[in-house]
């Protein structure tokens, strides 16, 4: 049965399109996620190692085909290994600034010569004209030798890294930051608009001074294979996020193997559709004294056909990118359940209000683990639908995954067990050196603004609002507006009279006990759902049902 389903699964991502009844966007499953870092933020190659065992210990979260050697993705974000790439840059001739005062963004290239050089052309284009420096392009070393699917083999970029230096109107970190995202976002819309790559063919994991994202559509077991960097005892850093991908509501692609910029998930995001709409809607309007006229560049914010998580982190970035704390911006967009919840703090609840007025929830089964470089922490949708367990040791490590025993760690070192809790969020704070509990975090960016005095100030009710109007003067008959609206005799008995009554919504259900026809020795007496059925039935449909069926 289960290599049967996996055949099955298979041969439907082959034809990734609406076919019928089948429509790819309804594709949900679930996915591995960890992290593991260390809270004083002090760098090693053995935090590097243990994050890619944590990977491999979610391989059975992970999905494989019939084709043992391909899988739905996974990939490792990790802080920028400044000694690994100092060195390898200076064998070219290119040294680099000092660690903060530089990016790298990692490129998915076409493997077609000519395409590739035009997308590298548009990069180089887009570093310019943002007033940046150009430092130079290392190529990515990879395990070409390493066994590999023939299907995943074929869909293999051209894999490339790209140096910016700080230019001269960037003072701080937190600015060439700002100006990699406007940078990244320029040529990727160049490059769409001039079709130099087909599909998926180009992609930027990541564009960042702090971090860097290593992924493809690789087994959870083959991302430190397929990526040398990753087994360099040079490779440093001290904070590390993996994930092991079963497709959610895509099919699989090398760009959409997480991590993403800043997130990895576990879960989907029903709400996905209306909020990449309300998204696209807000472009007209938005502001950002951060990011001023570079916003402009920006747009579209999310491109179509994206998975769910691929949305929720162009929003996440955005949000970050304009100035939010990375804490701040999650609890906008996966809020706690706070309407109905009377022992929340007044000013937490305030808070949350507020921002429902700026931005709707991004809701469903979710546990989001999510960085800026500086920062890591996790966070559970209101209803906890989805597993999040973490342990702290003795010398600093906060280990956090989909599920316990990730890491084979001693008892003995272990200070603290726990898990995530419903809407609850966990956070270290590696430049601080501390773990910063969900209370604390959450009342402190509540009381960092007085949001229940704007709300109290700038809030209308609409009971409040005093004065009676007019009664509005029919000239048509009740019976004539009833029917002119749709209204039946069965809606005014069955729906209307139970709610005029007892003050409740009525609920009713209407099954068919018809068996199947191959169970079945009689014969049907209408197999169609046409009218000529309904009028061949012994009773008359209600008006609403026969058109609902005509």
């Amino acid at each position: 049965m289960q290599e049967t389903f996996k055949t099955n699964r298979d041969e439907t991502r082959k034809k990734a399109h609406q076919h019928g009844l089948y429509n790819p966007q309804y594709e949900h499953d679930s996915c591995g996620v960890g992290f593991v870092a260390h809270i004083k933020g002090e760098k090693s190659h053995r935090i590097v190692t243990s994050g890619l065992k944590i990977l491999e210990n979610l391989d059975h979260r992970g999905a494989v085909g019939a084709d043992p050697l391909m899988g739905d993705g996974a990939g490792i974000l990790i802080q920028i290994p400044d000694l690994l790439y100092r060195e390898e840059m200076a064998r070219q001739g290119v040294a680099l600034p000092p660690a903060g005062e530089y990016g790298v963004g990692m490129v998915f290239l076409p493997k077609e010569t000519a395409s590739r050089i035009a997308c590298e052309q548009e990069m180089e284009r887009a570093v310019r004209a943002e007033g940046q420096v150009l430092l130079g392009w290392r190529d990515v070393p990879v395990n070409a030798s390493m066994p590999m699917s023939p299907l995943v083999r074929a869909k293999e970029p051209i894999i490339r890294q790209v140096f910016v230096g700080r230019g001269r109107d960037v003072m701080v970190t937190d600015a060439l930051e700002r100006k990699l995202y406007v940078i990244r976002k320029r040529a990727v819309h160049a490059i769409k608009a001039l079709d130099l790559a087909h599909g998926t063919e180009y992609f930027s994991p990541s564009m960042s001074a702090r971090t860097v994202v290593y992924k493809g559509l690789l087994l959870a077991n083959q991302v430190g294979e397929y990526f040398s960097d990753l087994q360099d005892p040079r490779c440093h850093s001290a904070l590390v996020l993996v994930h092991q991908r079963f497709s959610t509501n895509t099919f699989p692609e090398w760009p959409l193997a997480h991590p993403y910029r800043m997130l990895a998930h576990n879960g989907e995001i029903n709400t996905v559709r209306g909020n990449f709409n309300w998204m696209r809607a807000r472009e007209g309007v938005m502001q950002s004294a951060v990011l001023g006229d570079d916003l402009r560049k920006l747009y579209p914010l999310i491109f179509d056909g994206q998975s769910d998580t691929a949305c929720f982190d162009n929003c996440l970035e955005l949000l970050v990118m304009a100035g939010y704390p990375i804490a701040h911006a999650m609890m906008m967009m996966i809020p706690e359940a706070w309407e109905q919840h009377t022992l929340m703090d007044e000013h937490r609840r305030a808070f949350y209000e507020y921002h429902a007025a700026m931005m709707e929830p991004w809701d469903g089964p979710a546990a989001m683990v999510f960085t800026d470089g500086k920062q890591i922490g996790a966070t559970l949708d209101r209803n906890g639908l989805r597993p999040a367990r973490y342990l702290v040791t003795e010398d600093d490590w906060v280990v956090m995954a989909s599920e316990s025993g990730t890491l084979n760690i001693p008892e003995s070192q272990i200070v603290k067990k726990w898990r995530l809790q419903p809407g609850k969020m966990f956070l270290i704070d590696t430049e601080a050196g501390r773990i910063i509990d969900d209370d604390e975090l959450k009342n402190q960016l509540a009381r960092a603004k007085p949001y229940k005095q704007w709300l109290d100030t700038i809030r209308i009710r609409l009971d409040k609002i005093e004065g009676e109007a007019d009664p509005i003067q029919y000239t048509e008959e009740l019976l004539d507006r009833q029917q002119a609206f749709g209204y039946t005799q069965e809606d005014l008995r069955v729906l209307m009279a139970p709610m005029l009554e007892t003050g409740q919504e009525a609920t009713g259900s209407m099954g068919n006990d018809s068996p199947l026809a191959v169970l079945s020795d009689k014969t049907s007496l209408c197999t169609t759902t046409s009218s000529s059925c309904l009028r061949r039935l012994p009773i008359r449909p209600s008006t609403r049902f026969a058109k609902a069926w005509s």
